[in-house]
């Protein structure tokens, strides 16, 4: 018959993890907690006003991944995500053009420079990241025509496809980086539920 150890010996399921390794969990998760701070900084942009807001982000989040796609660099998400935002940010500011035509400008532009170098024939990624900016596109304006209650259910229904998106890319660690794909999506869930539920 076995001896059972001393009380001393056996290990405490219950210890709390040491503070040190807490914060490493936090720190390695960075893009979800800045997800959640993003959110919180932003609460009530899912007022009947802040339909149309959400509807044009959303159209900037497909375009981010065809760029990135076209280049092919991955390490580029952030900095695109940076200067897509400037100009979304600019545009909103002049109030001269409609945000949601520039995109899909800006999108038709790589969408050409692709084909022209043939990426539509030969790039996996590039044809999916195209497919993927023409389906969120169409899914956008039909949005942003029809009226109000129904345009919030389909922006809603846009981020939350949207963020199953960015989970596929991230389980697969493709296209995107890892970080950016992550914050992506957390925060579509997240908004896509604030739009249904808190609107």
């Amino acid at each position: 018959m076995s001896e059972v150890p001393p009380v001393s010996e056996v290990p405490l399921v219950s210890e709390v993890p040491p503070r040190r390794s807490r914060w490493r969990v936090v720190l390695r998760r960075w893009p979800t907690a800045l997800a959640v701070g993003l959110l919180a900084a932003t609460a009530g942009g899912s007022s009947a006003g802040g339909v149309t807001p959400l509807a044009e982000v959303l159209l900037l989040l497909p375009l981010l991944y065809l760029v990135v796609a076209k280049i092919q660099r991955r390490e580029a998400s952030w900095p695109v995500l940076l200067v897509l935002v400037a100009l979304y940010l600019v545009l909103r500011m002049l109030d001269v053009v409609a945000v949601p035509a520039v995109f899909a400008t800006v999108a038709l532009a790589v969408m050409v420079w692709g084909a022209a170098a043939g990426d539509l024939r030969r790039s996996g990624a590039f044809q999916v990241q195209a497919l993927g900016m023409i389906g969120f596109g169409a899914l956008v304006l039909t949005a942003l025509v029809v009226e109000p209650d129904l345009g919030r259910y389909l922006v809603a229904a846009g981020w939350f496809l949207h963020g199953l998106w960015d989970f596929v890319h991230l389980r697969r660690d493709t296209v995107v980086s890892r970080s950016y794909a992550e914050l992506c999506a957390v925060l579509d869930v997240l908004i896509a539920a604030q739009l249904v539920f808190l609107a």
